[in-house]
């Protein structure tokens, strides 16, 4: 096996032990990557070697490590935050009755900093973003802001991957989409990226040498019920929509202030990373 291979596995492994919640054994992992147990053993042991993962009970065989936390911070720490960032999203949550992020775009690339959720208003985890812009409102915002350039060349290097039965894989048809998200400053995925998962998001900008610049975006996550009933997005339409433009609102006004860009220094309104 190459060290290119093995490191491709065994970030695979973290992946599948990350998604598997409190503990998975081994036989679970080689079961999920269809890899020989040998190789599942060895690129477990390794991770837990290098704090990556810890070994838990028999029973619930391996979970993740102390080293995970440190790495999201520091990458957290090359990004802007605001004070008072976990008082927005806790604000957002509140008012749209769903999981509110926040969201930094990196080039063209998305880190979720922070959310504010709970266990009636849950804000689902994507591990990547790549592949993934297409079909979610947060990378919506950001394809729609790129140039014409920039943007095919993202595409060409993802493509259009379907997620769910309701996924765009068609650029024309993604096309129009982007343009409905220019003209509204709003973007939508309606069951796009999880068949039972729909968001909105709005925009976060700041000013800049050639104007306003998108440094992130503000979503709230709301399950896909059938359209028009209770609950579904389009009975909740302007409340969502007025809960993110808000948010997004008070950060981008945050942002702008350079003396409370920082990390959240753990008082009232301390945010919840990632």
């Amino acid at each position: 096996m190459s060290a290119l291979s093995s490191v491709h596995r065994a970030l695979q492994v973290l992946e599948v032990v990350a998604a598997a919640g409190d503990g998975i054994s081994a036989k679970a992992v080689a079961r999920r990557l269809e890899y020989n147990l040998s190789t599942t053993y060895h690129l477990l042991e390794s991770l837990v070697a290098d704090g990556y993962l810890v070994r838990l009970d028999a029973l619930r065989g391996f979970g993740l490590g102390p080293k995970l936390p440190a790495l999201h911070d520091r990458l957290v720490a090359q990004l802007p935050v605001p004070r008072g960032l976990g008082a927005i999203l806790r604000d957002v949550h509140a008012s749209a009755g769903a999981g509110a992020l926040y969201a930094a775009y990196r080039d063209d690339d998305v880190v979720v900093v922070a959310h504010d959720d709970c266990a009636d208003h849950p804000v689902p985890v994507i591990s990547t973003w790549r592949g993934a812009l297409h079909a979610t409102a947060v990378g919506k915002l950001l394809l729609a802001e790129a140039g014409d350039a920039a943007r095919r060349a993202v595409l060409d290097r993802d493509g259009l991957p379907s997620h769910a039965y309701r996924t765009m894989t068609d650029r024309a048809a993604l096309d129009r989409e982007l343009h409905g998200v220019r003209r509204r400053d709003l973007a939508t995925d309606r069951g796009e990226f999880r068949a039972r998962l729909a968001s909105t998001a709005a925009p976060v900008r700041v000013p800049g040498a050639g104007g306003p610049t998108l440094v992130g975006a503000v979503a709230v996550c709301v399950p896909v019920v059938p359209a028009g009933g209770p609950g579904s997005l389009g009975d909740r339409r302007h409340r969502l929509e007025r809960a993110v433009r808000d948010g997004a609102r008070r950060l981008a006004d945050a942002l702008g202030d350079p003396v409370s860009t920082g990390w959240d220094d753990g008082g009232p309104g301390a945010v919840r990373r990632g």
